[in-house]
């Protein structure tokens, strides 16, 4: 009798820490994102409420910018090109954080120089400035901030991976030391 209590005791504490190492990030930022509605660079209409049940990466962009928005979409080209290699089902969403200059022409214009595929990437556009300032602090706790006068945007220059429950779980640097092996396993660890 003993043997046998010893026997199960021994599974069950098996199959419990089998179960907390698999699926879990560590350090997580659970950041609840909200809803934005948007026109993507192919003209058609968006909603963040849609990518419910998907996991997705974000970043903030513009198609003016002279600093970090070219190597970020850059990288995240490259990025994108690793995740299909590893088939991994992960859709991106690049958020324009200019949107009175960025129409939908523009961003595809934009996207279009870094040779980007647009059967899992998302340009959106055609919201308010206010609107994206709200949307970036409140769901991605990031600043976006444009001054009056300055064609320039200040924004965050990080890539955030959001879980299929709508969650922002983890930031990456986006413009330069990429962690893109990371991101992957990230990725593969949250993806159902």
């Amino acid at each position: 009798m003993k043997r046998y209590i010893l026997i199960i005791t021994l599974t069950l504490l098996t199959l419990t820490l089998a179960a907390c190492g698999s699926g879990d990030l560590e350090n997580t930022l659970d950041f609840e994102v909200g809803n934005l509605q948007a026109t993507t660079s192919e003209g058609e209409s968006f909603a963040v409420e849609d990518m419910e049940g998907k996991v997705w990466l974000a970043d903030f962009i513009f198609t003016s910018c002279d600093t970090v928005c070219p190597p970020m979409t850059r990288n995240m080209t490259l990025l994108q090109e690793q995740l299909k290699e590893e088939e991994l089902d992960v859709e991106i969403v690049s958020f324009s954080v200019d949107p009175t200059v960025d129409t939908p022409e523009k961003l595809k214009e934009f996207g279009d120089k870094y040779g980007v595929d647009y059967s899992n990437w998302h340009f959106v556009t055609e919201y308010t400035q206010e609107e994206i300032e709200a949307f970036a602090q409140d769901s991605f706790k990031a600043l976006v901030q444009k001054t009056e006068g300055n064609d320039q945007v200040v924004h965050v220059n990080s890539f955030f991976l959001v879980g299929p429950d709508g969650t922002v779980l983890k930031k990456y640097r986006g413009d330069t030391d990429v962690p893109y092996d990371q991101i992957v396993e990230d990725v593969k660890t949250v993806t159902p």
